[in-house]
């Protein structure tokens, strides 16, 4: 059946929508097999075929080839859409179960289609093509400024008209907040995300993330773009304030300068674009304790205790700073955490150095009475860090001569006493458990024997406060212990605490 209009309404749609024909041509044989499908009483299933050159098209009825039920009494379960496997061979022997059979049958005309369906049927079509030209074109966009008038307001989320029909969405919680956007108003934004939905924007923006910050900043300063300074890291908390840290590849640049501008017109320029936020400039630095006293500025720092194993750093300020270091809400400590890294801690300086020297005399006292040197020794060892014997027993020995006045001879004199500590007090501990009973409480507590109550305090646990903070792992390397009973004796001995 010849059908010119066929091939004119795909000339239309595809120019005017710039979209394949190939997708408008699927949309009208959708069409026209709905149609079909309509004018039968009965459920069928129909293919219809295009000819792409001259628009002629014809109509095929389909039909599922299956094997015989028993249940049916050798009969197929949907007589409309299924054939048995004996009767399609008839017409050709080479069919198997699962093939799909047709047979042409009058097709119907393009003019006399239900208009609103096939009208919908092409538009569902190209509105798809549409939605999946823009992922495509935008899918290489992720990560990257992009500019929009805003459309519409509902609820504190705003659309973006992004221009040439397309739209971003920047919700609620990607908003600054309390920043005032009216339709019309000009925005800027970080593309976090494209995915391909049913319905709504398909392209998602967000202004609080950190790396709309970076790349406001690769906009405005050019060194920043050429790579000569390079952006080490970025904090913020949206519409108030901000940090960024910066390095320069160039001795003779200065990479915080470059970023304020002249006058502060760079960094400036970026504020209005976030709403008035506030943004300090750092330099970075490859020492982590140094880096984190710049991420602390304006606040001085006078001294630092690093803690390795809980990648922590306690910051002594002075009393008159103290809040100026923490920041409103706690803010500027937060985004110094955020910038380095490193869970950060602000301490008085004057507490900081009392219980500094208190923890030295300690250590120097311990040194004393277990290592057997005299207080001047001991009082360095603990002035340049030492807080254990096992630090002084296993320490490479090139750190410890490295102590202004310390030889090689005292050295191993040191290292020597502290490993002969050590090995008194591992026997001494090892005699105290062998000799260990367990307390009368223990012994009397429901669910105990002797065998597993002398046990448990030949491994220092000796009374029913030692049994409550152990786990159930803990206790399942006893003798005759499972998970059901370690955890009626835990929860026995814990009794007492909930009374």
């Amino acid at each position: 059946m010849a059908n010119k209009e066929i091939l004119l309404v795909v000339d239309v749609f595809s120019n005017e929508k710039e979209i394949d024909k190939e997708i408008v041509f699927q949309a009208i044989e959708s069409a026209l097999e709905t149609a079909t499908i309509k004018r039968h009483v009965n459920q069928i299933k129909v293919r219809v075929a295009i000819n792409r050159k001259t628009g002629d098209y014809l109509t095929y009825r389909q039909w599922d080839v299956v094997a015989a039920n028993p249940q049916l009494d050798g009969d197929v379960e949907f007589p409309t859409t299924q054939v048995l496997l004996e009767v399609a061979q008839m017409d050709n022997p080479n069919v198997k179960v699962g093939d799909v059979v047709e047979e042409e049958i009058e097709s119907v005309e393009f003019g006399r289609i239900a208009a609103q369906h096939a009208k919908q049927a092409i538009i569902q079509k190209v509105r798809e093509a549409e939605r999946k030209k823009i992922v495509d074109a935008y899918k290489s966009r992720v990560g990257e400024l992009v500019t929009g008038v805003v459309k519409r307001v509902e609820k504190g989320n705003v659309l973006l008209d992004l221009g040439g029909h397309v739209e971003a969405l920047i919700a609620r919680d990607d908003m600054i907040p309390r920043e005032a956007v009216r339709v019309g108003d000009r925005l800027r934004g970080y593309l976090k995300d494209v995915r391909l939905e049913a319905r709504g924007p398909q392209l998602f923006v967000t202004r609080t993330a950190p790396e709309l910050l970076i790349a406001l900043f690769r906009l405005e300063v050019p060194e920043i773009a050429e790579g000569t300074i390079t952006i080490m890291g970025a904090a913020r908390d949206p519409g108030s304030r901000a940090k960024l840290a910066v390095r320069s590849h160039d001795p003779r640049l200065d990479p915080v300068g470059s970023c304020v501008g002249m006058r502060g017109a760079r960094v400036q320029a970026v504020t209005n674009e976030l709403a008035g936020e506030r943004v300090d400039i750092i330099l970075w630095n490859p020492s982590e304790a140094q880096f984190v006293i710049n991420a602390m500025s304006p606040a001085e720092i006078q001294s630092i205790i690093v803690d390795e194993d809980k990648h922590s750093m306690d910051l002594a300020v002075s009393s008159e700073n103290l809040s100026q270091a923490i920041g409103r809400g706690g803010q500027n400590v937060r985004l110094a955490s955020q910038l380095t890294g490193w869970e950060l801690n602000v301490v008085d300086a004057s507490k900081a150095n009392q219980n500094s020297e208190a923890e030295i005399q300690k250590v120097t006292r311990m040194f004393v009475e277990q290592l057997d040197v005299d207080e001047d020794i001991a009082m360095i060892l603990a002035e340049v860090g030492f807080n254990s014997v096992e630090e002084i027993a296993y320490v490479p020995v090139s750190e410890m001569l490295e102590i202004e006045g310390f030889d090689a001879d005292l050295v191993d004199e040191l290292r020597s006493r502290a490993k002969d500590a050590l090995l008194i007090s591992a026997i001494a501990a090892e005699e105290v458990i062998e000799t260990a009973h367990p307390a009368k409480e223990l012994l009397e507590m429901e669910g105990m024997d002797n065998e597993l109550a002398y046990e448990l305090a030949n491994q220092g646990i000796i009374t029913m406060d030692d049994l409550a903070e152990q786990s159930v792992d803990d206790l399942l390397n006893f003798s005759g212990m499972n998970k059901d009973r370690a955890a009626k004796l835990i929860m026995k001995a814990r009794e007492p605490w909930f009374a």
